[in-house]
């Protein structure tokens, strides 16, 4: 996954057997940890169409793009928090929070604290709430891959291919997507690496004043957050990761996205069967078996006449995969789909169709693909050639079919990538690291349960703490006291349980 850059003749980083983070780029990040230390952040109010109000504060932290070469190119990496709520005596200093991705913008964190999200409000007491926008993303040097209003347009190839010239089609557009990176976007993408964003993170830490750094990750922000550990163990204090991607070497990251496809097909399914037990409520099918029949005729319609002239399979499983994802998209879809089956077609077009009008929402979801696309790329060395990849495509297809093909042409770009690709670091517990608190569901469709079982046998000393039976990504959000208590105590206190713990379900989603 994280590619380690070599620039021109220099060395590439390595973590010692130590974990110690030793070479050129490490000579880069402390030597930017100690010019954002000495520069600060000057916070102001936000800028108005960042769309968030007072008393929010923004500020900027000057970065290299390339560590090995730290008086190089800078870029500037947009921070914004909420100071916390507490007394003086309360305040332990700033919890940074990483949503995801690769490619998500952490700046909406400190909202938790303006919207009085109950769950939070103790851990607000005790620290500033700091969001950013990763390298790449949003304000912070955003990159791009393609005219954002092409990336939207609908409706699209039906990501599952009913030839072998389906596949060529969508082979050619994977290929013309990886060069629209390189001809928008080519200066950024040899050091759009994982590596490179935790370093961000440690020189970030350093700009707040911060000796060390208290870290949220959810889903990708985990393994920023194993990396940052990895490469900085005793730069940190409290750290929580939430819905583990799998930092194995081989995992990143061809084989997390076949992976994922699976899990994916299970959660799926755990929705089909509410909604069939349900179906007083929905009308679909009162098996899971009758749902699933009714998704593929919905599918088939839309494939043979796209509803609205946009809306095909591609942009139904764009809009469906939510119920998977997440327990609160559960009802919301169904009931869309349940009124579309009665003839009120509206909401469902409305739903899964890009808006085109939408000009700024459609520049964020292109920079947030391009993102995604330029750090997997860059992290990892992927597979070339195409027949392993139709091979292992076509075989996860047969048994797990909601997502396989779809997330195949999303990640088909690293197969021609021309930027550099780097190899994975080796996650593990470096000299200093404290314990870390890793939160996971067992049936989680983007990050894989057993993401969280490996990260917790590679950080000696974290505690696992399993919501068993539940499947919704971003377990730190959910009311689920046994989990909720355990994360307050844990950034409170920096206190742990004895053991692992595994708690019952937060509550299923009503119709």
């Amino acid at each position: 996954m994280a590619s380690m850059l070599i620039s021109g003749a220099v060395t590439a980083p390595t973590a010692t057997a130590e974990g110690r983070h030793t070479g050129s780029e490490a000579r880069g990040v402390e030597l930017a940890a100690a010019r954002a230390a000495r520069a600060g952040i000057d916070w102001k109010d936000c800028p108005a169409d960042w769309a968030l109000a007072k008393p929010i504060q923004c500020g900027w932290v000057t970065v290299p793009v390339d560590y090995a070469k730290p008086d190089g190119k800078q870029i500037r990496i947009a921070v914004d928090r909420h100071v916390s709520t507490g007394t003086g005596s309360e305040r332990q200093g700033a919890l940074i929070y990483n949503p995801g991705g690769p490619g998500g913008s952490g700046l909406r964190f400190p909202t938790r604290i303006t919207n009085k999200n109950p769950l939070w409000a103790n851990t607000a007491k005790a620290y500033d709430f700091v969001g950013f926008d990763p390298r790449g993303v949003g304000h912070s040097a955003p990159i791009s891959c393609v005219d954002p209003q092409e990336y939207v347009k609908a409706p699209k190839a039906d990501p599952v291919p009913d030839s072998e010239a389906d596949k060529r089609v969508q082979r050619k557009l994977a290929a013309e997507y990886a060069d629209g990176c390189a001809a928008r976007s080519g200066d950024m993408l040899p050091h759009m690496t994982t590596p490179n964003t935790a370093r961000d993170l440690d020189v970030i830490r350093a700009a707040l004043g911060e000796k060390k750094l208290n870290y949220l990750g959810v889903s990708y922000g985990t393994y920023l957050g194993a990396v940052y550990g990895t490469l900085f163990p005793d730069h940190v204090r409290r750290m929580v990761v939430d819905s583990v991607v799998n930092p194995e070497r081989d995992n990143i990251w061809y084989q997390a996205n076949l992976n994922q496809d699976i899990a994916f097909q299970k959660r799926w399914d755990d929705w089909k069967a509410w909604v069939a037990k349900n179906d007083s409520s929905f009308h679909i099918g009162d098996t899971p078996e009758k749902v699933e029949q009714a998704w593929l005729k919905l599918r088939a319609a839309a494939k043979k006449s796209p509803l609205g002239g946009v809306v095909g399979p591609a942009e139904l499983i764009g809009f469906f995969q939510s119920a998977p994802y997440y327990d609160s998209s559960w009802a919301p879809v169904a009931r869309i789909w349940s009124d579309y089956l009665k003839g009120d077609t509206q909401a469902l077009i409305d739903a899964a169709a890009p808006d085109m009008s939408d000009i700024a929402g459609n520049i964020a979801s292109e920079n947030g693909n391009a993102v995604y696309t330029a750090v997997e790329c860059a992290d990892a060395k992927w597979p070339v050639n195409w027949r392993k990849w139709d091979r292992d495509n076509t075989r996860l297809h047969e048994k797990y079919p909601f997502m396989t093909w779809a997330n195949a042409w999303m990640n088909l770009p690293c197969a021609t990538w021309s930027a550099k690709q780097g190899t994975p670091l080796n996650v593990k517990t470096g000299k200093g690291l404290p314990p870390v608190l890793i939160v996971q569901s067992t049936r989680d469709a983007a990050t894989p349960y057993e993401g969280a079982v490996a990260l917790h046998k590679r950080f000696k000393g974290s505690r696992l703490i399993t919501e068993r039976d539940a499947g919704s990504h971003g377990v730190t959000g959910l009311v689920n006291p046994c989990v909720n208590e355990r994360v307050d105590a844990y950034l409170l206190t920096g206190r742990t349980d004895r053991a692992d713990v595994t708690c019952a379900p937060h509550a299923t989603p009503k119709p």
